[in-house]
C-alpha cells in the first residue's frame, strides 16, 4: 500500500480481551502492492492466513500484477482481503464530480471482483490513502462508493488511518473516526493503519496484537507494520525491522526483496470470500 498491508505456524493466534472474560481469535495476514509470485505462496502460508488482493492498480503503480491470481492464492490456502484503490483529493475537484466518480468506481470495483472470480456478497475495501479530516469532496466520494458497492450486492469496507492528525492546537482528528461518525446508517468494515509504536509492536513475528489494540475499538483489521517503515512514526519501535527498513516474512531471504505490510484480522478471510471461513 501507500505509506500511510510472523512466526505463527498456522497463521493464527489467540489473544484475550482485557476487561472481560471472553477471548478473540485473530489471524495474521499481509498486503503488498506487487504480487509475491506463485512460488512463494506456500512459504507465505506458513505464516499468514490471508493476503491483500488488488482489483485495480495499487497506489503509485502503473499496473496490477495480482490480476488473474485468485485461484493460485486460494489454492495456497490463503483467505482474501480484497482491495480497490480509491481517488486522491486532487482528482475529485467538486462534490458533484466526487459523487459521480464514487458511483463509477464502485461499479468498476464490482465488475473487477466478478472478473476475478469472486462471488457476489464479498467485502471490498476502498483504499483511502489520505488522512486527517475528510473534506466534503472526499466524503462524497467515499459514501457514493460505499452505496454503489452495497447496491450491487457486495459489502463495503475502507482502509484508512487510525492515527491522530493534529488539526490545530486543540483538535486531533482520526480519519477512521471521522468517516464513521459521518457515515449515517451505512454498514462499513474498517481496515485501519497505525504503525506507531506503541500500540504497534513493529515488524513483529510472535504474539501479534488484536485489531482493537490499534486504538480503534471498531477496527475489523489492523495494519500494524509497513514496508518500508515510516521513520516519523516508528522511532519508538523495537529494532525488529530489517536494516534496510523493510519488514520481511519468516523464511524469506531479504535478497528477494519480498517485503510486506503486516495485518491482523478477526477473520482468516476478511472479505468473506469462502463460506468455510
Amino acid at each position: 500500500m501507500g505509506r500511510f498491508v510472523i512466526a505463527v505456524m498456522t497463521g493464527l493466534f489467540i489473544a484475550a480481551f482485557t476487561g472481560n472474560q471472553c477471548s478473540a481469535q485473530s489471524f495474521a495476514g499481509f498486503d503488498r502492492n506487487e504480487y509475491p509470485g506463485d512460488i512463494n505462496l506456500k512459504s507465505l502460508r506458513q505464516t499468514f492466513s490471508f493476503a491483500g488482493y488488488w482489483l485495480n492498480d495499487p497506489p503509485g503503480e502503473k499496473r496490477n500484477t495480482w490480476i488473474g491470481k485468485r485461484t493460485a492464492v486460494e489454492s495456497a490456502g490463503l483467505g482474501f482481503l480484497v482491495l480497490f484503490n480509491g481517488r486522491l483529493y486532487a482528482e475529485l475537484k467538486s462534490v458533484a464530480r466526487a459523487k459521480a466518480l464514487g458511483r463509477s468506481d464502485a461499479q468498476a470495483a464490482v465488475r473487477a471482483a466478478r472478473r476475478e472470480g469472486f462471488a457476489q456478497g464479498i467485502v471490498i475495501f476502498l483504499d483511502q490513502e489520505q488522512g486527517g479530516r475528510m473534506l466534503p469532496e472526499q466524503k462524497s466520494y467515499i459514501y457514493a462508493w460505499v452505496d454503489g458497492v452495497t447496491a450491487a450486492g457486495d459489502s463495503a469496507g475502507i482502509y484508512c488511518s487510525g492515527i491522530g492528525a493534529k488539526e490545530d492546537d486543540e483538535t486531533v482528528v482520526i480519519t477512521a473516526d471521522d468517516i464513521r461518525q459521518n457515515s449515517g446508517s451505512r454498514k462499513i468494515m474498517y481496515f485501519v493503519t497505525n504503525d506507531v509504536c506503541p500500540p504497534s509492536p513493529g515488524c513483529a513475528f510472535s504474539n501479534p496484537p488484536i485489531p482493537i489494540k490499534s486504538g480503534i475499538d471498531f477496527a475489523d483489521i489492523w495494519q500494524f507494520a509497513q514496508s518500508p517503515k515510516r521513520k516519523d512514526f516508528t522511532s519508538g519501535c523495537p529494532a525488529n525491522y530489517n536494516p534496510d527498513g523493510n519488514c520481511y516474512p519468516p523464511g524469506m531471504n531479504p535478497a528477494q526483496r519480498l517485503h510486506v505490510d503486516v495485518d491482523v484480522s478477526t477473520s482468516a478471510d476478511p472479505s468473506h470470500t469462502h463460506s468455510t471461513y
